[in-house]
């Protein structure tokens, strides 16, 4: 199949509407998938909008797929005919850098992102690299698994690549799309943890998902009185926050964590980090040997993200969603083109 139904949007901060495209021939390493359900993440609406600068029109977003296998390049591998998988933010790496040989693929230097000259999962079908293309373990419900693969994998990240242990503590500021996958994933981890959120409404909500804890994320003077308690603080916010108090509730050898694109400076008092030897790091989306575990943990935990139904017909109404900052906690989008 070569030509695609789609919702496309042909300029920044348009509408989308019903779009054709012509897919061509299928790569020998690529996979071909019919798309059930595609998750709405955040990131969407900033590439609709070029807010990061680098969006490609017309744009086919959608980087949160779940669909089954119905085509395969002579070269893709591990993959089979009618296998449930999915595809997240990333849709190609090269396969030969070392980034790509040491299983990094999400930080090779030629990674095509699923939605970015690239057209994405708010769709019929969507191709990817068949390494790229992950397989969906029976366990998770298919119509809620998709924001695993973005916000899921963001943020399961951390605990994976910094070996977070079951008995240290751990923070999570913000408890949105990303933050409350978050503290689902830090209690199944074993570990104790703090919600921050700068909304009292979510405090029991932030409780029900695993928080042993609630603080207000605007107290500077709560958090100041937690310090040296906290091993890890994971942030996923993108707005400027007390950032000198979140480093003083960090304990020694503590790390301040950003997975949210807080698009102002965060001023560092560096004699407060060498002290008690703090640090502050960023991580983007992980790799597929990463998702393929956070899958696995998640399945085996029981761990799927809070989410809101809508057909894909519905797309621009589940737009308005997102940016009203109402959606409990995210979207998913169910393909219907028949």
């Amino acid at each position: 199949m070569s030509k695609v139904r789609a919702w496309g949007a042909h300029k920044a901060k348009d509408k989308f509407v019903p779009f054709e495209y012509e897919a061509g021939e299928l790569g020998d390493e690529e996979v071909e998938i019919a798309v059930e359900y595609c998750g709405l993440c955040h990131s969407d609406l900033s590439i609709l909008n070029n807010d990061w600068g680098y969006s490609v029109y017309p744009l086919v977003a959608g980087h949160e797929i779940i669909g089954r296998v119905v085509a395969l390049g002579r070269d893709a591998k591990g993959l089979s005919i009618g296998q449930r998988v999915g595809v997240g933010w990333n849709a190609e790496s090269c396969l030969h850098c070392r980034q790509c040989l040491s299983g990094n693929q999400n930080m090779c230097p030629e990674v095509k992102a699923t939605i970015v000259g690239h057209y994405g999962g708010f769709a019929e079908r969507v191709r990817a690299q068949w390494d790229w293309v992950i397989p969906i373990p029976e366990a998770l419900d298919k119509s809620a698994a998709g924001p695993l693969l973005c916000g899921g994998i963001t943020v399961f990240t951390p605990f994976y690549v910094f070996d977070v242990q079951p008995t240290q503590r751990v923070g999570i500021v913000g408890i949105g799309g990303l933050g409350h996958m978050a503290v689902k994933f830090a209690e199944a981890w074993g570990c104790d943890v703090t919600a921050f959120s700068s909304s009292p409404a979510k405090f029991e909500e932030a409780k029900s998902f695993g928080a042993n804890h609630v603080v207000s994320s605007r107290d500077s003077d709560a958090i100041r009185a937690m310090a040296n308690s906290l091993d890890l603080i994971l942030v996923t916010v993108n707005v400027g926050l007390d950032w000198q108090a979140f480093i003083g509730a960090l304990a020694p050898r503590g790390r301040l964590h950003f997975v949210g694109a807080v698009a102002e400076p965060v001023p560092v008092a560096v004699p407060a980090l060498i002290n008690a030897q703090k640090s502050i790091s960023a991580s983007p989306s992980g790799s597929p040997v990463a998702t393929i575990d956070m899958l696995d943990f998640a399945a085996r935990h029981h761990i799927l993200p809070q989410v809101e139904h809508y057909k894909m017909s519905q797309i621009n109404e589940a737009f308005d969603r997102l940016k009203s900052g109402k959606a409990q906690y995210r979207i998913v989008l169910e393909a219907d083109f028949a």
